[in-house]
């Protein structure tokens, strides 16, 4: 049963191989097998390569039979057309597009293994590609806010130092009117006379307009704090909203990617692997010596042919003589007076209901 199987995986023509010998059917028998298993290694991998897009595991293995269905298709369709003819150059010839064929079937097939078996690997690179996409999102964001925030935090400075400033003229004056009472300074004058009360005046003034500036810029500051604390918020906001689009950086062509950045031999050589499994019912055919099954298939193919050219020559010879009958026959038709009399007989009538015709049309118009 099993070995049946095998057989019409082959895509061999078992009626003829139940004629043949039991080598000659366990030859193609593992021909087919090698068939049915490359289908299966490419539903495996379709499966989990579409796993890694949908996430949903009955669309992949949906899709991945499907898959699997159409690798298995034509690996069968390659191996039934190698036609074994004893001429190696034209057998090469007639394999080589099915080599190609076979090639690129073996790249799409072992990819998608390829991530599964190099997962964890895979796994620290993207570990590290969404670190440092994460640092530079924060950066990116940053480039948005960070100007308002310095900005505002210059404009925070320069209020300070205006306090700054005018506490330092507040403070001379101070300075001043006090040396005027004690006479080390003005006019020398021991006491509080008329110019120690306009210096005292002024003072007194001057640290009114501080204590109104302080109010008024302590107030600005606390509007611009507040202004650096809502951007920080929304720059927060920002990088919180975007970071499950990085920790989702992880589908197939990401993978794919990642891969690339692992070194070239090992994922090399699981691609020689698959290629090999994939072009071995190929070269198992072309390798082997013509055998019992190619000549009889050959024969039938032989025996069809030259029917088809046979009846294609009688059904030439039958119309030709056909041909030739209906000249003669119309030949002699031609000669027979009773047959022109008739015909002139029709014609004539034909003649008059045309003129008939044209004289009544011609009365119409007039």
């Amino acid at each position: 049963m099993l070995k049946q199987f095998f057989i019409i995986c082959s895509g061999s023509d078992h009626k003829i191989l139940e004629e043949c010998s039991i080598g000659e059917q366990n030859k193609f028998a593992g021909i087919g097998a090698t068939v049915f298993f490359t289908a299966l290694m490419a539903f495996i991998a379709a499966s989990y390569a579409l796993y890694t897009v949908f996430d949903n595991i009955l669309a992949a293995v949906v899709f991945g039979f499907i898959w699997g269905l159409l690798i298995f298709n034509l690996d069968r369709y390659i191996v039934s057309t190698i036609k074994k003819t004893g001429n190696v150059i034209d057998e090469l010839i007639q394999a080589t597009p099915r080599i190609l064929l076979a090639i690129i079937i073996a790249v799409v097939i072992a990819k998608p293994l390829e991530l599964k078996i190099f997962e964890k690997e895979i796994n620290q690179v993207l570990l590290e590609q969404k670190n440092d996409f994460t640092l530079a999102n924060k950066e990116q964001i940053a480039q948005q806010y960070t100007p308002n925030i310095e900005a505002i935090k210059t404009d925070n400075i320069a209020l300070e130092e205006q306090i700054d400033a005018k506490e330092t003229e507040v403070n001379a004056l101070y300075d001043t009117y006090i040396a005027e009472a004690e006479g080390r300074e003005g006019t020398m004058l021991l006491g509080k006379g008329p110019v120690y009360k306009e210096k005292r005046e002024k003072h007194d003034a001057m640290l009114l307009e501080l204590q109104a500036l302080k109010e008024e810029n302590k107030a600005k500051i606390a509007a611009n704090e507040a202004q650096i604390a809502l951007l920080n918020t929304e720059y927060d906001t920002q990088v919180t909203d975007s970071q499950p689009i990085i920790d989702n950086f992880d589908g197939l062509m990401a993978r794919v990617n990642a891969l690339g950045e692992l070194p070239f031999l090992p994922s090399f050589f699981i691609f020689l692997l698959f290629l090999a499994i994939e072009t071995s019912p190929i070269f198992a055919k072309l390798l082997s010596p013509k055998g019992e099954y190619d000549i009889k298939f050959n024969e039938n193919e032989s025996v069809i042919k030259s029917w088809a050219e046979q009846t294609s020559m009688q059904r030439k010879s039958v119309l030709t003589t056909d041909n030739l009958l209906n000249d003669r026959v119309y030949g002699d038709i031609s000669e027979e007076e009773e047959l022109y009399a008739y015909k002139k007989k029709i014609a004539r009538e034909l003649m008059k209901k045309q003129q008939e015709a044209f004289y009544n049309k011609q009365t119409k118009i007039l």
